[in-house]
């Protein structure tokens, strides 16, 4: 019988400081990293220092508007068979480490798999309010996925099958809730310039809807039909600043509009 050749894996990163995390989630999977791909969006700490010190090549270019665009140079940088494209707060367990290593002997019909996150929050896992097991896409083969870069919600596009991979990403996105609401302005203005670029109107239809509607709806749905309850505290404080997402990224709308001399409301 002939043995496949095992297969080689491309370990790839879109970063801007990110110097607290890039150790840990490097850490986690060079074991099994045939090359390491980080691609930083001009870091001001110590981030491209030590992504080089855990063997990575770091291209260095600037912080893109949509990060998806820095993620998608880190992707067709890579040159092996198979491509885990992670985020630099995002920690591989042991159990997806150990069905990498498998998968990589092996020759998978398969184009790319989803994987489960377990996300961080106010100090332990969510597992409710629609946060788990919020799969994503991040193992494929090479030149079978890709980012469209059009928006910061957009998922992978693959070409052929998508299955499911044993194990979690660890993700550590809000250690604190100061990070986590970093992170809600950085995503709240993105947002905004989704709406503005989407000719969104300043109306009082539309007050209603972003400010109240939206905000209530989302809010509602994750702490009651996601059973976002079942996390107690951190369910609710999640599930009331998601809803607020809407309404913050509604009002920065209103900014770009005055920016642009357009602020007259419909």
């Amino acid at each position: 019988m002939t043995l496949s050749k095992r297969k080689t894996l491309a370990v790839v990163l879109a970063t801007h400081n990110e110097a607290t995390n890039i150790e840990r989630c490097l850490k986690a999977i060079q074991a099994l990293a045939d090359e390491v791909i980080v691609v930083d969006g001009a870091s001001t700490d110590a981030t491209v220092q030590l992504a080089k010190q855990r063997g990575a090549k770091v291209i260095e270019t600037t912080n893109k508007p949509i990060f998806h665009i820095n993620k998608q140079l880190a992707i067709e940088a890579a040159q092996s068979d198979w491509i885990l494209q992670l985020d630099a707060d995002e920690v591989v367990d042991a159990t997806l480490l150990k069905a990498i290593d498998q998968l990589l002997s092996e020759e998978s019909p398969k184009s790319a798999f989803w994987i489960k996150r377990k996300n961080y929050f106010l100090g332990a896992f969510l597992t409710k309010g629609g946060q788990y097991p919020d799969p994503v896409i991040r193992l494929f083969k090479k030149g079978k996925a890709y980012l469209p870069q059009k928006s910061v919600h957009e998922q992978m596009v693959v070409e052929g099958e998508v299955s499911q991979i044993d194990g979690h990403l660890l993700h550590y996105n809000a250690p604190t809730f100061k990070r986590y609401l970093t992170n809600a302005n950085r995503y709240t203005s993105l947002t905004a310039q989704e709406l503005f670029n989407q000719k969104v109107k300043l109306s009082w239809g539309n007050d209603l809807k972003y400010l109240v509607i939206k905000p209530l709806m989302t809010g509602v749905t994750l702490f009651m039909r996601h059973r976002g309850y079942q996390d107690g505290f951190r369910g609710l404080v999640f599930a009331l600043f998601s809803g607020l997402h809407h309404a913050l990224a509604y009002m920065k709308l209103g900014d770009l509009y005055r920016k642009a001399g357009h602020a007259r409301r419909h």
